[in-house]
């Protein structure tokens, strides 16, 4: 058993794996060349979550330094309480123990899951799909090099080099203590670890986030937002799939018909309901599950509904749970909107791109849960702890 570390380790810890990052960019960057040469680039999605060059490893380097400036999460009361008798009750945060992520293709998430873990004193277990082993396998040398340079154990981050099969019997019967698993990637991976878990599951990765425009909406402002969040980052669980225009738009074919031009010049695929399907350069919509699709990919689906009441229904049957918005001038059904839209995070005039830990002011991100236990949207720092009990007595019985 690991023992729990004071927070002026950690945090040294941290800043020494920032340092070693910068220091060993070269070798980071040939091991994901190597990746990257040997992926077949089927899934695009897949291959820009893969890809890391210099942008990425600044943020690495960004995330791991917030950290360390970040409070402790441990140990934080929550609740204090004197009993009649004199018994002191009090309610603190702690580690949640051993937390396994499973994830795919981002070699990013090797350093700002395990950051996070480690910072609220949670060992944690790494697996990494097999298209970025390379990329894993030199950041994992990194944090033991990091860890041994102030004598901590190379356990608090492992790595499991698992197939599928392994992976499976490990779920089932894990040979160490397990307390909660994040799978973080697409639906199949979802569903495979809730089928074989035998601990708590955080399920993290699904978007199919929608944009209702209003009728009262500013339609430039609705242009941009939609834009912005189709096209700047197709790989994030954050990107919009569906747009809900309202039935009663003033000028709206020529809205959607200039909005679907603007789509085409980064070459976003459109789809439409029979109520756009004669506007030039879209196909029409013939299987009405395609509303629960997540794409990742430059494609959208465009409705329309006759009124807010609709669109909400809509979006509460089809989206994934993740992020929703509404574009409109209108205060109280902005309102409406936000209170009955059941995502993790909904938005007023503002694009859904921003459902993100460090967007969000948590320094980062484990996951974004479309659950509702423990944590709903971006889990961070605050979030990856559980809490414990302490009571203080001198002989009290009952």
């Amino acid at each position: 058993m690991s023992i729990l570390l004071n927070i002026k380790e950690r945090n040294a810890v941290l800043l020494t794996m920032a340092n070693l990052i910068i220091e060993n960019k070269l070798t980071i960057l040939a091991a994901n060349k190597k990746d990257l040469d040997a992926y077949s680039g089927e899934d695009l999605a897949m291959g820009d979550r893969l890809k890391v060059d210099q942008s990425k490893i600044d943020g690495m380097v960004l995330s791991l330094k917030q950290l360390a400036n970040e409070q402790d999460p441990l140990g934080i009361e929550r609740f204090a309480f004197t009993h009649d008798n004199g018994i002191q009750v009090s309610n603190k945060t702690a580690p949640f123990g051993t937390i396994l992520i499973i994830y795919e293709s981002r070699p990013d998430v090797t350093i700002e899951a395990a950051g996070i873990a480690f910072k609220s004193g949670n060992k944690i277990l790494l697996k990494g799909g097999k298209e970025s082993l390379n990329s894993n396998l030199v950041l994992v040398n990194l944090w033991h090099k990091a860890l041994e340079s102030h004598n901590c154990t190379k356990d608090w981050v492992s790595y499991l080099q698992f197939d599928r099969k392994q992976t499976q019997e490990f779920l089932e019967k894990p040979t160490q203590k397990l307390d909660l698993i994040v799978p973080r990637g697409g639906e199949k991976l979802i569903a495979f670890v809730k089928q074989h878990a035998t601990c708590p599951v955080i399920v993290s990765g699904r978007g199919n986030n929608f944009v209702y425009v209003d009728a009262e909406a500013d339609l430039q402002m609705a242009l941009d937002i939609i834009i912005n969040a189709k096209t700047t980052k197709i790989s994030a669980c954050n990107a919009l799939d569906k747009v809900l225009i309202a039935a009663d738009m003033p000028r709206k074919q020529h809205f959607v018909q200039h909005l679907m031009a603007e789509l085409k010049k980064s070459n976003v695929e459109i789809i439409t309901d029979e109520a756009f399907s004669s506007l030039e350069g879209t196909s029409m919509l013939k299987d009405e599950n395609i509303w629960y699709e997540e794409f990742l990919d430059y494609k959208i689906v465009f409705g329309q509904v006759p009124s807010l009441e609709e669109a909400i229904t809509k979006i509460n049957k089809y989206g994934g749970g993740h992020s929703a918005a509404i574009i409109t001038a209108n205060k109280e059904n902005a309102d409406t909107f936000m209170q009955l839209v059941d995502t993790a995070a909904v938005y007023h005039n503002a694009s859904t791109r921003f459902t993100d830990g460090g967007q969000f002011g948590l320094g980062g991100e484990l996951a974004i849960s479309t659950d509702k236990l423990h944590q709903r949207g971006p889990i961070g720092l605050q979030h990856l702890v559980t809490n414990k009990w302490y009571i203080l007595g001198n002989g009290q019985t009952r």
